[in-house]
């Protein structure tokens, strides 16, 4: 599944912003941390803390400067899904901002597997991928980091929240 928006802020910009060492924590609604190991370029390796305490990470596998890079995330022991963020300038201040997920199964049964895509995951990982790209826009523009949920909660990856 794939997501683009438009960023209101240069190429440079935008890439500056997506491409410094522990970038997630000033871009992602639902990251509480983005300690990094080895940066940049392929070979680049971070880890993405959520707020519902998932703990997934990076490995950075092609890295082209001002362009974009590909990378496959996912939690220790478990299969990773492939990730790819694009930039292409719109003009002197505006880049659009690129972001396709091929994600892990999530069931080893074939039917199964294209319903659930289909019905559950696709929707949830738009409504994911919607605030993540919100989020680089609100940084590229404003410089202030994003604050947690700011564009909504996630089931997935928001805090879980208790209530008595």
């Amino acid at each position: 599944m794939r997501i683009s928006t438009a960023i209101n802020a240069s190429l440079d910009r935008v890439w500056e912003v997506i491409s410094t060492a522990g970038n997630l924590e000033n871009v992602h609604p639902f990251c509480s941390s983005n300690p990094v190991s080895a940066w940049p370029g392929v070979g680049a390796h971070d880890e993405v803390h959520y707020r519902s305490g998932w703990v997934y990470h990076r490995h950075f596998t092609h890295w082209t400067d001002r362009t974009g890079y590909e990378l496959d995330i996912g939690a220790i022991g478990e299969e990773t899904s492939h990730v790819s963020w694009r930039l292409d300038p719109l003009d002197d201040e505006n880049t659009r901002l690129t972001i396709e997920v091929w994600p892990r199964p999530v069931s080893p049964i074939p039917g199964l597997r294209q319903f659930l895509r289909f019905i559950i995951v696709g929707p949830l990982m738009r409504n994911y991928l919607k605030s993540v790209t919100a989020g680089v826009n609100w940084f590229a523009t404003s410089g202030e980091p994003v604050k947690e949920d700011q564009f909504g909660s996630h089931i997935w990856f928001s805090a879980k929240k208790r209530h008595r």
